[in-house]
């Protein structure tokens, strides 16, 4: 029986054994994508709701590995260029003008029959104190 320098036996050599054997699906090792499947995985990975790992994994690939991808054809270095419009925002910017803070003109407490009526700008611990005097006063 020959012996392989990793220690591997060759099925082919008489007597043999295996006590374990271990098939790999898919592609293994480094592989050489043409620009023309690069960009049809990545315009694919840009479509509205669609996850880069399913993308990946469709295409027997790693999901860093086409994030990767995302990333190059954005700075325009894929052979072929893609648009600009092809890739989705992160989230939608709305500026909006700064409104004033709504303040009450005035303020009306009413407690026992007594009606207190107060400038709206009337503090918060003012307030309290004219409803606990009020309470007090029953």
């Amino acid at each position: 029986m020959k012996r392989f320098p990793t220690n591997r036996v060759h099925l082919l050599d008489e007597p043999s054994c295996v006590d374990r054997l271990e098939v790999l699906e898919g592609p293994t090792g480094r592989r050489s994508w043409p620009d023309e499947e690069k960009i049809r995985i990545v315009r694919e990975s840009l479509e509205p709701g669609v996850r880069v790992c399913d993308v990946a994994r469709r295409n027997g690939m790693a999901p860093q590995h086409l994030s990767t991808w995302r990333g190059v054809a954005k700075k325009a270095k894929l052979n072929v260029p893609i648009p600009e419009e092809d890739f989705a925002a992160f989230a939608a910017l709305e500026v909006v003008e700064e409104r004033a803070p709504l303040v009450a003109t005035s303020i009306e407490l009413e407690a026992n029959g007594i009606i207190l009526r107060l400038p709206g700008d009337t503090s918060a611990s003012r307030i309290a104190e004219l409803v606990a005097a009020l309470r007090q006063d029953r």
